[in-house]
């Protein structure tokens, strides 16, 4: 490469080398995590209720995250004239929780731990999933934390309580962690159409103190003023459904769900929701490869994740 013109190192483009999340650095010990985010792989798929495939959401994240991973010196973005994750700020990929087939408990228990070890550590957690159930083992690793507000961006409301003995499948998610005494309360967008979720089950998540808008109310709110719902300055925590957009530009999902959002929609509330809260954690679920040969879906996923972190990192100096 001397005498090219090329900057040192190696060239390290998109289609060569290792899948980690946006080819950032491999972490395999998860006591040795030193870093400002630490993306968890999380692929578990047995809480699905129709067609099962997100257990390759986190590899198919990943590949496409490759397609981002050009230089070294941040994204820079003309529209808001910012450089988004810059060299100083450091993100690291540990891996994928182990899972253990078609044990529930003991899967979610490692999603759990992978959770605490990245807090541990003073990072941001970012999962990737996997179907929406591993949320639930998220949620339980902020236990002793300080309270946050959760904000749900999805097609279905999943704040099934119990059905056919089921406490912990994809359906159950929100309403395990509107129980907890850490989660203040729930801000879902993007709810329509025909839900997996009763008429009961909304009763009960307005009762427990969940905000839940359809698209169309989004819409014709406005994304500044959706993001206003929620309660002014308190920590939030980010779960994104990939089935809250439409399925014509996200096709790969277990579970689509037309008249969903676009995409400047979603990362207009994101970057909204960054600038005025802490974010304290971040899951990315339903991404099924399978479901869409184009490879739409996974890029779709992999570049909204790397603009939130953007923002993520872009706010917190301005709270400093």
């Amino acid at each position: 490469m001397a005498g090219h013109g090329y900057e040192s190192g190696r060239l390290n483009l998109p289609f060569t080398g290792i899948c980690t999340f946006g080819k950032r650095p491999y972490v395999e010990d998860w006591s040795a995590i030193r870093a400002d985010a630490a993306i968890l792989g999380a692929p578990f798929d047995a809480g699905t209720q129709f067609r099962a495939g997100a257990r390759f959401g986190p590899r198919g994240v990943r590949e496409a995250s490759t397609l981002f991973s050009f230089g070294h010196a941040g994204a820079y973005d003309h529209e808001d004239d910012t450089t988004y994750l810059g060299p100083e700020v450091t993100i690291v990929d540990i891996g994928d929780a182990d899972i253990v087939h078609t044990d529930t408990v003991r899967s979610h228990a490692n999603i759990a731990a992978g959770v605490r070890a990245i807090r541990q550590a003073g990072a941001l957690p970012v999962v990737i999933g996997g179907d929406h159930s591993v949320n639930i083992p998220c949620i339980e690793a902020f236990e002793g934390q300080p309270p946050f507000h959760i904000l749900q961006i999805d097609a279905h409301l999943d704040f099934v309580d119990v059905r056919h003995g089921v406490r912990t499948g994809h359906g159950n998610p929100m309403r395990r962690a509107a129980e907890k005494p850490w989660v203040t309360g729930l801000t879902q967008l993007g709810i329509r159409n025909v839900s997996s979720t009763a008429k009961e089950g909304y009763e009960a998540a307005r009762a427990m103190g969940s905000d839940i808008l359809s698209v169309r109310q989004v819409r014709a709110l406005g994304t500044a003023q959706a993001a206003a719902r929620i309660p002014a300055g308190v920590p939030v925590y980010i779960t994104l459904d990939i089935d809250a957009f439409c399925p014509s530009i996200a096709p790969g999902t277990g579970t689509p769900s037309h008249g969903g959002f676009l995409y400047y929609e979603v990362l207009e509330l994101l970057q909204a929701v960054a600038r005025a809260h802490p974010v304290v954690g971040i899951d990315l679920v339903e991404v099924a490869p399978d479901y869409d040969p184009t490879g739409s879906t996974s890029i779709l996923a992999a570049q909204v994740l790397l603009n939130l972190l953007g923002f993520v990192f872009a706010a917190r100096p301005s709270r400093g």
